[in-house]
């Protein structure tokens, strides 16, 4: 039986609250355990010289992350098999692993998020589950995250991998890993995430030395949705209005975003939604975003000023958004979770870049079509500064402009649907 959906609230809630946490008390927990270690070995678990025979991932947050992460675990399968591959993970982002489907849901483990202490708790008896299955190595994909660090050194792992700093500058996260790997700023963030895999072959002595290529990234597999689902979805197109037979363009204004920064204001997206019914044929607009956003998101749809224009924002679960997803033509979005987790679908995906960068973080696959201006400030938040930035007046993203976002989705649409050849 496939574990309950979450409902799609939540892209970014409690996700400063969890910052603070981990800025707090991550990096005492970090330091004590790194004490600990080095006096005692207490809670490093046993140790190992053979191949691991079981690999857990560690991915707390971010949903589109996890979907870079998919090379690396595919990787990891291929090692172990599907049966001993294992994820530690926020319960409102597992969401993301069972939609790959790559490992067991069985497998995954889930921290609730709900308070401060129902997650301190739940993640007690996800780490008691984990010791019990006496998984051979960690891998913790967070960048610089503390509380990963302690996670994994917590989990009983006897080897450990996960970013290192060096000299970089990186937030401090003590001396907890096996296999530290130095974060390379200049690799793909899926090339990044399948170094640590391989980074578990390595003599610890060796590293940070990983004299390997890194293949480029891949696809993710393909979501395959339930015809019920397809069902309800469709539904759901027809109480908001959408005639039968009109091809779809969603727009993700993405008006909650936790980094301010990488928003583009929603009067760019009323005026292209204008303009792409005003000179496509046969189309319909629908806007998106979970129940958080749905009532800065409600009025965008109202301003465009046409009945072929709807908001579905915080009327689906996250798994009926990737149904919407292979219902549709486009999605033009800025760079968020929604951008990744297309790309399990068959949806072309407009991405508009600015304080990150797509060289790093752009989903892998010929429908991608990241958009960025390459501004000398821009990227200016990065895996070193945790994602902070003092910037206050995002130009990185003003530089997109209606016209060009438009030219893009208007080239792409007219390809799809047989009107423009391919180039």
């Amino acid at each position: 039986m496939r574990p309950p959906v979450p409902s799609a609230r939540r892209f970014s809630s409690k996700t400063r609250t969890l910052q603070w946490i981990d800025h707090r008390l991550g990096a005492p927990a970090c330091a004590v355990l790194t004490l600990l270690r080095k006096m005692s070995g207490l809670f490093s678990g046993r140790r190992r010289e053979a191949p691991p025979q079981s690999i857990l991932f560690l991915k707390l947050a971010e949903q589109g992350s996890t979907v870079l992460a998919h090379d690396a675990i595919r990787a990891a399968v291929a090692r172990v098999g599907r049966e001993q591959v294992y994820f530690l993970v926020f319960e409102e982002n597992r969401f993301i692993l069972d939609a790959l489907g790559l490992i067991p849901p069985e497998n995954v483990f889930a921290i609730r998020t709900s308070s401060f202490w129902a997650m301190a708790a739940s993640a007690l008896r996800q780490l008691r589950a984990i010791h019990r299955r006496r998984i051979d190595a960690c891998v913790d994909l967070e960048f610089f995250a503390r509380s990963s660090a302690a996670l994994a050194y917590l989990s009983g792992a006897p080897v450990r991998a996960g970013f290192h700093a060096s000299f970089g500058g990186g937030p401090y996260r003590g001396d907890l890993l096996t296999h530290p790997v130095v974060y390379n700023p200049h690799l793909h963030t899926s090339a990044a995430f399948t170094a640590l895999l391989q980074a578990l072959e390595a003599r610890a002595d060796t590293l940070p030395l990983l004299p390997f290529v890194p293949a480029p990234p891949t696809p993710p597999p393909a979501f395959v949705p339930e015809a019920s689902e397809q069902q309800r979805v469709g539904e759901l197109l027809s109480r908001l209005g959408v005639p039968p037979g009109r091809r779809l363009i969603l727009l993700n204004a993405n008006a909650g975003d936790l980094l301010p920064q990488r928003k583009w204001e929603g009067a760019n997206y009323v005026q292209l939604a204008r303009r792409l019914l005003a000179e496509l044929a046969d189309l319909a607009i629908v806007f998106t975003g979970s129940p958080e956003e749905a009532d800065a998101i409600a009025p965008l749809a109202r301003e465009v000023g046409s009945p072929l224009c709807v908001s579905a924002a915080g009327q689906t679960t996250l798994r009926e958004l990737l149904v919407l997803y292979t219902l549709a033509e486009v999605l033009v979005t800025n760079d968020s979770g929604p951008a990744h987790f297309a790309a399990l679908t068959p949806i072309d995906v407009v991405a508009l870049f600015g304080p990150e960068t797509p060289l790093l973080f752009a989903a892998p696959g010929p429908r991608s079509h990241p958009l960025w201006a390459g501004l000398a400030c821009s990227p200016c938040v990065n895996a070193y500064n945790n994602r902070r930035t003092a910037c206050r007046d995002n130009q990185c993203m003003k530089a997109h402009t209606v016209d060009a976002v438009f030219a893009l989705t208007a080239r792409i649409y007219r390809q799809r649907t047989g009107r423009e050849k391919m180039a």
